[in-house]
């Protein structure tokens, strides 16, 4: 909301420009780097899925959504974590039936 200029009301306050700052250093704190994309990449081909994991997709694909989802919040801890995995083999499965 943009300041009125009036000292009462919802948008009280002087009316200012706002700065552009500088973004800082710590935005860029969680985002992985080319290389480290490349050699996770080269892991998940030479390993593979660990066992939960081909356990999940095994559920993903026989549609018990809502039971993958509890095996894996049981196994990674956190309900965003088991989310984003979910997501991920859900896209590795559908690559693969794409090829």
């Amino acid at each position: 909301m943009a300041a009125s200029g009036i000292a009462v009301g919802i948008n009280k306050g002087h009316i200012v420009t706002r700065r552009e700052l500088k973004a800082k250093p710590s935005n860029k704190i969680g985002a992985a780097s080319k290389r480290t994309q490349f050699v996770r990449s080269i892991v998940r081909e030479v390993s593979g899925f660990a066992p939960y994991e081909r356990r999940i997709m095994e559920l993903i694909k026989n549609s018990r959504d809502k039971r993958a989802k509890k095996f894996c919040k049981n196994k990674l801890g956190s309900y965003l974590r088991a989310k984003k995995k979910i997501e991920d083999l859900t896209a590795v499965i559908a690559s693969s039936r794409r090829h």
